[in-house]
């Protein structure tokens, strides 16, 4: 620590010193106690932010094999096609969907109830109602409300909820009601019955005041064969044909068979294997930079830490292990090649040739215990800094320890500088005024002398 004069000046001028100053001076001494301690904080702050990094690779890259290692991610995905769009098309394939061919003939498509009245003037008042039957359901009688139109009717029957949907259409012609059962096929088969009678005029050709439901299309279910096994649907939409597979008919194609086919989805497995590599380097990348220098050629926060050599020999190991289980036993048949520098490359041919040849060993790879996927994500959670016992969780937690001692030190330190500030600036305060009292103390003595003796010493 160094040391703090106070000049004075002229000591009988009356002119002190300045207090701030010197107590300023004085302080910043006393405060050097703490510069170390601050120097290990700094280092400490600068290092968690190194292992938050980290964490968060890994994290990245517990995500990247998860979409692998899970049954109903990307391995499990599928895709379809049809010979024919124009008669079949694909709507989805689940991860339940078996890869493989399938012959669908579609002989009829399914047909929706529909029920009609004639048309009449859009305000025209109407009386009465209408009983309406879905199937073999229970028949509900709906009458006019208080609005009297078709359009009160319409909202009537929408507003009870017994399975249809009613409208009203209108053209040059006038307005009717249109019923539209909402079930498909033969059980949406509508029963209707009507005892409306238009107020306002006659209806049809007969002149009658009653207007009435006309089934305009029946229920009719669709027909198809598929595989050879004879299928019926009261939808379009069929989804129970071939197990977690739902396609769409459009056309009535008796004599044209139409090729159905269901594969792996190996681009989406191309593509998440390609994010994994990524991520891979990114991570190894992070923890290569910290054995170096910054930029200003100061050490890295990690530099010589043997948590970066921990993390790296573990991920690098367990990438060129070979795994008993199974078909595929490492990553290089799948196309990961190691580089020298510790990331590792992605040959898309090699992947699409073992995709193509041996998808069922590529999901066990990854999916099935002892092999690479779950070891690998056990691996990175044992790593995680969000896993209360993983390694980065674990020097974050001992960083925090310190930090907190270190915190506690220099919080001590500056109380105690604090009160020394308060008693030096108290001190130098009454020193000062001392100081400026000089000259009037000796003023005070020139003239008693000079009352005793007569002699005045400034005008000696």
């Amino acid at each position: 620590m160094g040391t703090v004069g106070i000049s004075f000046g002229n000591p009988t001028g009356g002119a002190g010193f300045d207090v701030t100053t010197t107590v300023a001076a004085i302080v910043s001494n006393l405060e050097h106690v703490e510069t170390p301690w601050k120097t290990q904080l700094t280092s400490f702050t600068a290092q968690d932010a190194v292992f938050t990094s980290l964490g968060s690779n890994l994290s990245t890259l517990s995500a990247d094999i998860q979409t692998l290692t899970d049954p109903a991610g990307v391995l499990a995905n599928k895709e379809g096609s049809s010979s024919d769009t124009s008669v079949l098309t694909l709507t989805s394939a689940s991860s339940t969907a078996v890869a493989g061919t399938h012959t669908v003939l579609v002989n009829s498509l399914a047909q929706t109830s529909t029920a009609d009245t004639a048309e009449i003037g859009t305000t025209d008042v109407l009386t009465g109602g209408v009983a309406i039957q879905v199937g073999s359901g229970t028949a509900q009688t709906i009458n006019v409300g208080s609005t009297q139109t078709l359009a009160g009717l319409s909202a009537a029957i929408n507003a009870a909820g017994i399975g249809v949907t009613a409208n009203v259409i209108t053209d040059t012609n006038g307005s009717r009601l249109s019923i539209v059962s909402g079930t498909g096929g033969v059980a949406g088969q509508l029963t209707v019955s009507s005892t409306l009678v238009d107020g306002t005029k006659n209806v049809g050709t007969t002149g009658s005041p009653a207007l009435a439901l006309t089934t305009i299309q029946a229920g009719v279910d669709a027909s198809l064969k598929v595989d050879g096994f004879t299928v019926t649907s009261g939808t379009n939409t069929v989804s129970d044909a071939i197990p977690g597979v739902t396609f769409q008919l459009l056309a009535d194609a008796p004599s044209e068979p139409v090729q159905v086919v269901i594969t792996n989805n190996a681009s989406a497995v191309t593509s998440a294997l390609t994010t994994f590599v990524s991520d891979y380097n990114t991570t190894i990348n992070a923890i290569t930079a910290q054995e170096g220098n910054t930029s200003s050629g100061t050490p890295e926060p990690l530099y010589g830490s043997p948590i970066l050599a921990r993390l790296q020999e573990q991920l690098q190991s367990a990438l060129s292990s070979k795994y008993s289980s199974g078909t595929i036993n490492s990553l290089a048949q799948l196309g990961v090649e190691a580089q020298q520098n510790g990331t590792i490359t992605l040959n898309s041919d090699t992947l699409t040739t073992i995709l193509n040849s041996n998808y069922s060993g590529v999901s066990e790879f990854f999916q099935n215990t002892g092999t690479f996927g779950v070891t690998f994500s056990t691996l990175l959670n044992n790593l995680s800094s969000s896993n209360p016992s993983g390694t980065l969780d674990l020097a974050l937690a001992e960083d925090k320890s310190e930090e907190t001692t270190l915190n506690k030190n220099v919080s001590n330190e500056e109380a105690v500088v604090a009160t020394q500030k308060t008693n030096l600036t108290n001190e130098l305060n009454t020193a000062n005024q001392e100081l400026q009292a000089i000259p009037e103390q000796l003023q005070e003595v020139n003239e008693l002398y000079s009352a005793i003796t007569g002699y005045n010493q400034t005008h000696s």
